[in-house]
């Protein structure tokens, strides 16, 4: 006997590509003439958390939940951890099932309760204290290592330690926030000496984001089992790159002024609950790699700590509006591609003291799958801007052009399941100062 997906009074909600009741992300929105506040994605509407509570739609724990989670930010919710988030989403859950016994009351509260979308604006969802941007996406990193050494592309530390750097969280930006060509130092081809300007390089990057919930005290390790406890969520994240003023000044310590000037986040955090039906096992390493160290090996972790959300990258140019052209799709992917677990990137932070609070964000790294159509970044497909994209405008592709706006889309599928999504993330650049 099949069992029929839970639908929504909230008619919107049933069948919707990204936000049906199975989902249930929270975010940050305003309308017009009020501060923001937190807030549920269901079907095209956000469920108004501060006007829930007023109704008394909320008790025990759920009400605690939803009261740390309606204010200007989510940090207070996210360090509550699972147990709130949990009580909370069981509490919607009930609330707006089509068989909801409280369904009069909040349809009666009409646009005081449930706001339409369109009408929204969305904010950032927590304050992000640090900024932590891994390289896990394996494919990516034997791509971008082939460019250097074809031979051996990658390094001898990779298949042992999750690498990631320490990014600018003062410049992260939500989906829709237009992004500045960067100037800076670039060493043109040929010349011996440093030139400065606006980059002529800019790239995108398709990672997952991880937003982190309880942290840990100074000094004390979070343990690898415990570690997918302290994640609050994901969301998308587009960690724009600019290419020639990176191969300039990587080295020897990696990212500075190529990263820092923007990194667009997606505005809804999608929960670790709602993205259970979709959890797999960590692929099998290939023969002949080594196994993680013990504080990066778990067994529950290697069995259920992936997770299978398809990821995808399109642009839209001026040139493509002029001609009323769709946004073109540049790659499709998925988070399988990742060679360590989230899990192992909290595990490894933490390892050696260091402190991780209510709101850090994580990126994942480009995560590009094997074949030519799935790479997470423009430096990969055009083979290091040798190999120009055409776009079904006519024009082509090494780089960014000013105009161009990077949308990337997040979708989870399983049969028998409603699908669920993350919204968009979108950016579009703008010209240097």
């Amino acid at each position: 006997m099949t069992t029929q997906p839970q639908k929504s009074w909230v008619g919107s909600a049933n069948d919707h590509p990204d936000f049906p009741i199975q989902n249930l992300p929270l975010g940050i929105f305003s309308r017009s003439g009020q501060k923001p506040r937190g807030g549920v994605a269901i079907g095209d509407s956000i469920l108004d958390l501060q006007a829930a509570l007023e109704a008394g739609l909320f008790s025990g724990d759920a009400a605690v939940a939803a009261e740390a989670a309606s204010g200007e930010q989510l940090n207070s919710f996210f360090g509550l951890g699972a147990s709130s988030r949990k009580s909370l989403r069981t509490a919607l859950l009930h609330l707006l099932d089509e068989h909801s016994d409280q369904q009069a009351t909040m349809q009666a509260l009409g646009e005081a309760l449930l706001v339409p979308m369109s009408r929204c604006e969305l904010h950032l969802p927590a304050r992000v204290g640090d900024y932590t941007d891994f390289y896990v996406g394996i494919h990516h990193a034997q791509n971008i290592g082939s460019f250097f050494r074809p031979d051996n592309p990658l390094l001898p530390n990779y298949k042992h330690v999750p690498i990631g750097y320490h990014g600018r969280s003062s410049t992260i930006c939500i989906s829709g926030t237009s992004v500045r060509r960067p100037n800076g130092q670039t060493l043109p081809a040929g010349q011996e000496t440093p030139s400065f300007g606006p980059s002529k390089r800019l790239d995108y990057e398709l990672e997952l984001g991880i937003w982190l919930g309880p942290g840990n005290n100074m000094g004390e390790p979070i343990a690898i089992g415990e570690a997918s406890t302290h994640v609050a969520g994901f969301c998308l994240l587009n960690d724009w790159s600019a290419r020639d003023i990176q191969a300039w000044e990587y080295q020897p310590l990696g990212p500075f002024l190529a990263k820092n000037f923007a990194s667009t986040v997606s505005p809804w955090v999608i929960t670790p609950e709602a993205l259970e039906p979709f959890r797999k096992a960590q692929p099998a390493r290939p023969d002949g790699d080594p196994q993680p160290l013990p504080y990066l090996l778990d067994d529950a972790d290697q069995a259920t700590g992936a997770l299978d959300v398809e990821l995808e990258v399109l642009l839209l140019t001026n040139a493509m509006r002029e001609q009323n052209l769709p946004p073109q799709r540049l790659a499709l992917s998925n988070t399988q591609n990742m060679y360590w677990t989230v899990a192992q990137m909290v595990a490894h932070h933490s390892v050696g003291g260091c402190k991780l609070q209510p709101g850090d964000l994580f990126g994942s790294g480009t995560l590009s799958g094997q074949s030519p159509d799935a790479v997470g970044s423009l430096l990969e497909s055009t083979g290091g801007g040798k190999q120009p994209l055409t776009l079904a405008s006519g024009e082509e592709r090494t780089f960014l052009e000013d105009g161009d706006e990077v949308i990337l889309r997040a979708r989870c599928r399983r049969e028998g399941y409603p699908s669920i999504g993350f919204g968009e993330c979108r950016g579009r650049v703008r010209s240097a100062q």
